[in-house]
C-alpha cells in the first residue's frame, strides 16, 4: 500500500478509516499525535488541521507520505479545507468523503464539491460501517 496521510477535522473519521483499511475492529479512539497505522497510514489529530499553529507539523509529516488524503465527513457542517489547499503539497491529493451511510445525497454532493475546490483530484465516498467504497480506496492505494 502506498504511504498515505489522512488530514481532516476532529471527528471526521480518519482513525476509523485507518482501522477499516487495516481490517481492525472499529472503535472510537481520540488521536493525540501522529500515529502510524499498519506500515503505510499516517493518522493525524484533527487539531493539526484545525489550528493554524500546527499546520507546519502537517507539512513536515506529509513529507513521508506518497499520497495526501483530505478527509471530509459528509455530515459535518464545518468545511475547513481552503480552496486550492492541495497546492500546498508537492504530492498527489485525493479526497475521502466519510459517513455517507448517515448523510443525504445533498450532503455527500456538498462534501465532494468542497474537496474538489480544495484541489483533490480523485474523490472516494466511503462508509466505514457498511464498508461501501473501502475496497475501491484500498485498491487505489495498492496500485503502483
Amino acid at each position: 500500500m502506498k504511504k498515505v496521510i489522512f488530514i481532516g477535522n476532529t471527528g471526521c473519521g480518519k482513525t476509523t478509516l485507518s482501522q477499516s483499511l487495516t481490517n481492525q475492529k472499529l472503535e472510537y479512539k481520540k488521536t493525540q499525535s501522529v500515529e502510524v497505522v499498519g506500515s503505510s497510514i499516517l493518522d493525524t489529530p484533527g487539531e493539526y488541521h484545525e489550528l493554524g499553529q500546527y499546520k507546519g507539523a502537517l507539512m513536515i509529516t506529509s513529507a513521508e507520505a506518497e499520497i495526501i488524503a483530505f478527509v471530509q465527513s459528509a455530515i459535518d457542517e464545518d468545511k475547513m479545507f481552503s480552496p486550492y489547499y492541495a497546492g500546498s503539497f508537492a504530492k498527489p491529493v485525493i479526497g475521502v468523503v466519510t459517513k455517507i451511510d448517515a448523510a443525504t445525497n445533498l450532503q455527500i454532493k456538498e462534501a465532494r464539491e468542497h474537496l474538489k475546490n480544495a484541489g483533490a483530484n480523485r474523490i472516494f465516498e466511503i462508509s466505514n460501517y457498511t464498508r461501501e467504497g473501502i475496497d475501491e480506496l484500498k485498491e487505489f492505494l495498492d496500485t503502483e
